[in-house]
């Protein structure tokens, strides 16, 4: 008599994304194992417009602005993103950006952690980039082949290489996609796409893969890619959902086509 109406969770994520990005979410709700919700609350990034379209920067070389990126991740919009996210009942707070990261660092991402885990009351705070830090080290990888979004520079992407040299790991690769996504945004990547695009690129030295952006398109592709490349490919939103149910203590093996991290535990 009774139909399914969402209310019949045992854990509950909170997910704080870019106000117009849909793809942490999308691709979250995607993975997320039955019994687990996902509640998203929207930070301002001025480097967004409406319909997820990313701003570039002048002259031809595409690039998310850095004083835009460095914004996100500071007071207001996302503390107070935090606070009301925390209001809710939810087990886990999961920041959905990448890039703010790799702009400021290792140090200053465990410092905003802090920061974000007194405006949640004591809630775990989880971050993309730790996560993948964290999920890397659980595998056993020391050396990654790191593929940014093609809105990505050059620049961005050397800030992302550099992020995980000084987490201990060799980076031997590391580039922005060189996929098009023009006008029609981040939904323009295809899994498919993407798969061919990577799987010619990785050194046989790389012992996983890493594709950073929340808003970039590629849980999809794990699978294949993992079966292609007969070694860990790790994603933005695949490492923070990991790292959110460990968080949240619940199993990650439930979790199932979308790579062998979830059975590492």
């Amino acid at each position: 008599m009774w139909h399914p109406d969402g209310w019949d969770v045992h854990v509950r994520l909170g997910v704080l994304t870019p106000h117009a990005d849909v793809g942490p979410e999308s691709e979250l709700r995607a993975m997320a194992p039955p019994g687990v919700g996902l509640h998203a609350a929207r930070v301002p990034f001025a480097a967004m417009r409406r319909g997820g379209a990313v701003v570039r920067g002048g002259g031809e070389d595409p690039t998310v602005a850095l004083a835009s990126v460095r914004a996100f991740a500071e007071p207001p919009g996302v503390d107070d993103a935090v606070e009301l996210l925390a209001a809710a009942p939810v087990s886990v707070i999961a920041y959905a950006f990448t890039s703010s990261a790799y702009v400021i660092g290792g140090r200053a991402e465990a410092h905003m952690v802090g920061r974000l885990g007194e405006r949640a009351h004591g809630l775990p705070v989880v971050t993309t980039c730790l996560a993948t830090v964290e999920a890397l080290r659980v595998l056993g990888a020391g050396r990654i082949c790191l593929v940014d979004p093609p809105w990505f520079d050059g620049t961005l992407s050397d800030l992302g290489r550099g992020y995980y040299e000084d987490a201990g790991f060799e980076v031997p690769y590391a580039a922005p996609c060189g996929l098009p996504d023009g006008q029609g945004g981040q939904g323009l990547v295809r899994p498919g796409d993407l798969y061919e695009w990577v799987v010619p690129r990785v050194p046989d030295g790389a012992e996983a893969v890493v594709i950073g952006g929340n808003g970039f398109r590629s849980v999809g592709a794990v699978e294949a890619l993992e079966a292609a490349l007969g070694r860990p490919v790790l994603t933005a939103n695949q490492a923070l959902l990991w790292s959110a149910l460990r968080a949240a203590g619940t199993p990650t093996s439930g979790v199932v086509h979308y790579g062998r991290l979830f059975a590492a535990g």
